[in-house]
């Protein structure tokens, strides 16, 4: 009787100490049996599953919907079956995260799965600050990107102009200052972008893009500058028809957009013609558009639908490392644009560019 006694003291102590345990932990837990029926939960399981005192003992079935997860009783069924662990990250209908385990509750004398215990971990805040990391990362890449594409164009201007000089008879002179401007310039914007770089590493606020009122006809004239050797080596005739000029945007990327659309427009043309580019903004909806159509080549309806990958190219008949357009396409539509290609019936290609108001 003694013996007894004392075997209900240690059960009703063990009891006393999982129900304690029950009543402190701050992680939802549930205890659910090989019949799928919910025997036991925590505190943090009534707030974040609305679960109350009555659902003790009732068919996970019936109260599957509080869980807002589908799959639950697939999972449990799964783990009573094979009798290992389960971990998983789950995202319920509420469109939180959890990490989810579910682990096989073993009754050692039967050696066998008699339920399982269930436990939930939020981790909402880690899965946002992954998310934060990875627009982080794909900015980064974005920005590299951008910068080892843009450093091309005046290293192409200056080494086209360093040939033109070369061919220069000696008592030719009267085009020297011209080309000579034209290695000034490649040279500032070459130390513009590295400059823009150094800011970027060593200044937060510098790398945070911030937009800003624009002036189009001056982010123009600057790409003017920029592509000038390639304009004079071809020839090159730009017609501008500026509907609309003033737009609040970044200025690198809005830069950055235009010096590749138009130098594009430059390179795809056949060697025997000389490039005709219309660039054009008009206001339609809520959009700021960039029509800029060309005279080149077109592309085929297979290249159009790969021609925004990166490192894609159109042919290899022109040097390019792909990048240009795929950089185009990644700010306009991280921007909430769009851009769209079609080619002209007459011969050429017309990109639109569409920037959100």
């Amino acid at each position: 009787m003694h013996n007894k006694n004392k075997q209900i003291d240690n059960l009703t102590t063990l009891n006393e100490e999982l129900e304690n345990y029950f009543a402190n932990t701050i992680i939802p837990q549930l205890f659910v049996d090989k019949n799928l029926i919910l025997r036991k939960f925590t505190p943090p399981a009534m707030s974040q599953f609305k679960l109350r005192a009555e659902h003790v003992g009732v068919p996970l079935e019936e109260i599957k919907e509080n869980f807002r997860f589908p799959t639950i009783i697939d999972n449990i069924n799964i783990v009573i079956a094979t009798g290992k662990i389960l971990e998983k990250e789950i995202q319920t209908t509420d469109l939180r995260w959890f990490q989810m385990n579910i682990l096989p509750y073993r009754v050692r004398k039967d050696n066998a799965t008699n339920g399982v215990i269930i436990t939930f971990v939020d981790i909402t805040p880690r899965i946002r600050d992954l998310k934060e990391q990875e627009k982080l990362i794909a900015e980064h890449e974005l920005l590299l990107d951008t910068i080892a594409h843009d450093i091309k164009n005046p290293l192409l201007g200056l080494g086209l102009t360093i040939e033109l000089m070369k061919k220069l008879p000696e008592k030719s002179m009267e085009k020297f200052p011209v080309l000579l401007e034209n290695v000034e310039t490649s040279l500032i914007n070459m130390k513009k972008v590295i400059s823009d770089l150094i800011d970027c590493r060593w200044h937060k606020q510098k790398y945070e893009a911030t937009e800003e009122i624009i002036d189009f006809q001056n982010i123009l004239e600057d790409v003017r500058l920029t592509l000038a050797p390639q304009i004079l080596e071809t020839g090159a005739v730009i017609k501008v028809d500026l509907q609309i000029s003033e737009i609040t945007f970044v200025r690198r990327k809005l830069r950055s957009v235009l010096v590749n659309l138009l130098s594009n427009a430059i390179k795809y043309t056949p060697a025997d013609q000389s490039p005709e580019i219309s660039l054009r903004t008009y206001k339609e909806k809520n959009y700021f558009v960039i029509s800029v159509s060309d005279n080149g080549i077109g592309l085929t309806d297979e290249s159009k639908k790969s021609v925004f990958e990166k490192f894609n190219r159109v042919g290899v008949s022109v040097e390019g490392s792909g990048v240009g357009l795929y950089l185009v396409h990644t700010i306009v539509t991280a921007s909430g644009g769009k851009i769209t290609l079609d080619n002209k019936p007459e011969g050429g290609s017309i990109f639109k560019v569409y920037l959100k108001l």
